[in-house]
C-alpha cells in the first residue's frame, strides 16, 4: 500500500536541486537579524540593538534578494526583511542608532 502513504514536502531552500551556500547563508543571517530586531523593538530600552540589527538585516536582506536563485529563498527573505525593517523603524522611533 505504498500509494496511500502521503509524505510531507521537504523543507528546503534549494528547490532547484542545486546547492546555494552563499544565498542560504544570506537567508539565515537575514532571518536571525530580522527576528532579533523584531523582538528587541518591543522593548524601549533596547533601541540600539533593534535599530542596528534592523539596519543590518535590511542590508543583508536586500543583497540576498539581489543574488537569490529560488522562490523559497525569496519567500523567507521577504518575511525576514519585513521583520528587520519593522525593528529598524521602531528602534529609530525609540531613540535611533546612536542615542
Amino acid at each position: 500500500m505504498a500509494q496511500t502513504i502521503h509524505r510531507l514536502p521537504a523543507l528546503t531552500l534549494n528547490t532547484d536541486g542545486h546547492r546555494h551556500p552563499r544565498e542560504n547563508t544570506l537567508v539565515g543571517i537575514t532571518l536571525l537579524l530580522g527576528v532579533l530586531a523584531f523582538t528587541a523593538s518591543f522593548f524601549h530600552n533596547l533601541h540600539l540593538l533593534s535599530s542596528w540589527s534592523g539596519l543590518l538585516g535590511v542590508a543583508t536582506g536586500l543583497w540576498g534578494q539581489f543574488v537569490s536563485v529560488t522562490t523559497a529563498e525569496r519567500f523567507v527573505l521577504v518575511i525576514s526583511l519585513t521583520a528587520a525593517a519593522f525593528g529598524f523603524y521602531l528602534g529609530m522611533a525609540h531613540g535611533g542608532l546612536f542615542g
